[in-house]
């Protein structure tokens, strides 16, 4: 069962898509902040990363740096309440698997979580 690793500062967007994802037969781990999964032993299981673009403290953008020198191979679909193109396509070129605007359609995580899977 794949492990899906879901940061976001967002309590209401944690229980959500951790709803939706055990839902579906995935292993769902929610995590408050950037650090709190960095301290967490159980990020090396993970087969995919879902995480806020803006967060206090360490940022999904500054986590998704870390993580390219850590775990480059882990697929990343990031989500944000904000669209911003430079952003989105910066993140995109850095590997990131999908960039969804909340609040995102179900289908539409489904798919990117799909395509990340299929990459691990």
């Amino acid at each position: 069962m794949p492990v899906i690793c879901l940061v976001d500062d967002d309590e209401s967007v944690r229980e959500s898509v951790t709803g939706l994802l055990r839902a579906c037969g995935l292993q769902a781990l929610p995590f408050a902040s950037a650090e709190e999964f960095l301290a967490a032993e159980e990020r090396a299981r993970a087969d995919c990363l879902i995480m806020d673009v803006t967060m206090p403290g360490m940022s999904g953008v500054e986590l998704q740096e870390r993580l390219l020198l850590e775990q480059p191979s882990l697929p990343i679909i990031f989500v944000t309440a904000r669209v911003e193109e430079a952003l989105r396509a910066r993140l995109m070129a850095r590997g990131a698997v999908a960039c969804l605007v909340k609040p995102f359609e179900e289908e539409d995580l489904l798919s990117a979580l799909d395509v990340a899977i299929s990459r691990r």
